[in-house]
């Protein structure tokens, strides 16, 4: 009898954006990589049960499996932070309660080893989500037609030796400038304000890109990072050995793979630039 591999110990796990309820989830994945670790703290960051896709009919064993390991994971000692997100955003009513496993919160400042990490989902940020709700809705509900699709279109390629692609992916691109644009204006945002209040990290989810990013500008400087989804991704965020980690998690039995972290330095604001003046205009 073969004995079971021993889990991973780890200080903090961040993941989000499973989607679960939907076609394009990666539950079976996502349960597959829970199972390799053992996190003191657990925080699901936002759009983890898909609230605007929901249905009675379609929520397979797959999925319920996450959600009951979750639990188990959660008796076992793991501490479980429940952020919602915009698809998930009926969770919100219940945020501030605390019921001992599970805690539900907007938001999450985490220190560990004497730094600070924020945490939360980031759609406060989305011009769309705010001013134009029905166009997001409309668009997941578009999203959900290419990821049934984009079953379709794979299995083909698979059929005549192709490789498979990602529609989602490559039309969130095409919208947002391509992976290769250095800093968002998303990642900006979240950036200057985690900067302005001396959080050492800024984690965020929402947007399906997962990354890591150290980030200046005149007024300090912040890592952000955003924890992808279980999707297109299949992405986490693990502290471990004093720093955060972005896994894309490959299957069971292999390898966890790491992106590094890219150095970028934010342009000014207006309001940067006139505060700075301002500053100097002072000293002199």
């Amino acid at each position: 009898m073969n004995a079971k591999p021993a889990k991973r110990p780890l200080k903090a796990v961040v993941i989000s954006d499973a989607h679960l309820g939907t076609y394009g989830s990666k539950a079976a994945d996502l349960h597959a990589y829970l199972r390799t670790i053992r996190p003191e703290t657990l925080v699901l960051n936002g759009d983890f049960i898909d609230a605007w896709r929901f249905s009675a009919r379609y929520f397979p064993p797959e999925h319920l499996k996450v959600v009951r390991y979750l639990f188990k994971m959660a008796e076992e000692g793991t501490r479980l932070v429940y952020i919602p997100g915009n698809h998930d955003e009926v969770a919100r009513r219940f945020a501030g309660i605390d019921f001992g496993l599970l805690k539900v919160a907007n938001k999450l400042v985490l220190s560990l080893d004497s730094t600070t990490t924020w945490i939360f989902h980031g759609d406060v940020f989305d011009v769309v989500m705010h001013h134009s709700r029905w166009m997001a809705k409309l668009g997941s509900v578009g999203f959900g037609f290419l990821i049934a699709l984009n079953r379709f279109v794979n299995a083909f390629l698979v059929f005549f030796g192709g490789k498979k692609i990602s529609l989602a992916a490559r039309i969130k691109d095409m919208v947002k400038g391509g992976k290769k644009e250095a800093v968002t204006q998303f990642e900006a945002t979240v950036a200057r304000l985690a900067i302005r209040k001396g959080y050492h990290y800024v984690i965020c989810g929402h947007i399906h890109r997962p990354v890591k990013k150290r980030i200046m500008n005149q007024a300090g400087v912040t890592t952000y990072l955003n924890s992808g989804d279980w999707v297109d991704n299949n992405t986490a965020l693990e502290y471990e050995d004093g720093d955060w980690h972005l896994r894309y998690w490959k299957g069971e039995g292999a390898n966890l793979t790491e992106e590094t972290a890219v150095e970028e330095i934010l342009s000014e604001t207006a309001e940067e630039v006139f505060v700075r003046a301002f500053r100097e205009v002072l000293k002199s």
